[in-house]
């Protein structure tokens, strides 16, 4: 199959990449780089998370951030800014800010799901449904997540029919979108292809993407796996930044300035400057007193 001609980016560095620093980060510097990012031509910005302060300190500020950009003005136009609400109380409290969109995360594996969220796969789901119709009853778009597509840190391999599965069940929901997660970055080429080719059977190419972690190096062989396939929407996180506080020894999602030089590579746009990327690497990185996991952020930087 040949490449897509474009790939929409979710650039989701704000939220999945900042979630799991043990230093507090200032809501200046998360609306700084979430300007950034928009600069550098990103359409679509994963900004915050409502969950609880108690799992998740770092996300604390989700009303501050969200109500910056909805209600406080700066929002770019043209760009989609959405949050992470696994439950009604926190789709309530982002709908009162004024989101855009929001997400919902299920699990491919019920080891993960009962480690990260305390309840199974079904139960999740039945959780799910409320936060899925509220939310498209007020006529805000939900994108859904499944993790462990590619494996698990507590079972291993994931049967790709239990992947097809779940993804079918948030498809059917009303997710207008489902992205596919190797939360641990265990996955190779050839079972990237293999997971999507199960999951394609039942959700169309085109409402699918592809959110691959780097623990293994495999990140970007893995997309370039997927893209061969029709995949048009990668998740990616500037400077690489993220993990998976479930997942000892995840590193962060795949670094947005190498999924943006790959694409270039291949004559794909993303409409992102990858210049202007680099830069909001090398200074959020800085910033909070992180590596840079991007290697072309890094190389282009030090140019």
């Amino acid at each position: 199959m040949s490449f897509p001609k474009h790939v929409r980016l979710v650039e989701v560095g704000p939220r999945d990449g900042l979630q799991n620093e043990s230093q507090p980060i200032t809501t200046a510097t998360k609306l700084e780089l979430i300007e950034r990012l928009a600069a550098a031509g990103h359409r679509y910005i994963e900004a915050a998370s409502f969950v609880s302060p108690k799992w998740v300190p770092q996300m604390a500020d989700h009303r501050e951030v969200v109500q910056a950009l909805m209600q406080g003005g700066q929002a770019r136009p043209g760009v989609t800014y959405s949050a992470l609400t696994p439950n009604l109380k926190g789709l309530e409290a982002a709908l009162e800010c004024g989101i855009q969109e929001v997400a919902v995360f299920g699990a491919a594996s019920e080891s993960f799901s009962q480690k990260n969220i305390n309840c199974s796969i079904a139960e999740s789901l039945e959780r799910f449904t409320p936060v899925v119709e509220r939310a498209l009853a007020e006529g805000v778009r939900v994108r859904g997540y499944v993790s462990c597509v590619l494996g698990c840190p507590y079972e291993g391999d994931i049967d790709p029919g239990q992947v097809a599965s779940v993804s079918r069940a948030l498809y059917a929901m009303g997710c207008y979108e489902v992205s596919l997660g190797d939360t641990i970055g265990t996955g190779t080429p050839l079972k990237a292809k293999r997971m999507l080719e199960t999951v394609a059977r039942d959700i169309p190419i085109d409402k699918l993407a592809a959110h691959f972690h780097d623990t293994y190096g495999q990140a970007l062989a893995n997309l370039y796996a997927v893209l061969e396939e029709g995949i048009s929407v990668i998740d990616s996180s500037v400077a690489g930044l993220g993990g998976c506080p479930y997942a000892k020894g995840a590193a962060g999602n795949v670094a947005s300035e190498d999924v943006v030089y790959l694409l270039n590579g291949l004559g794909i746009d993303s409409g992102v400057d990858l210049d202007k990327l680099a830069a909001t690497g090398d200074w959020i990185t800085q910033t909070i007193g992180r590596p840079n996991r991007s290697k072309a952020g890094v190389a282009l930087t030090s140019r």
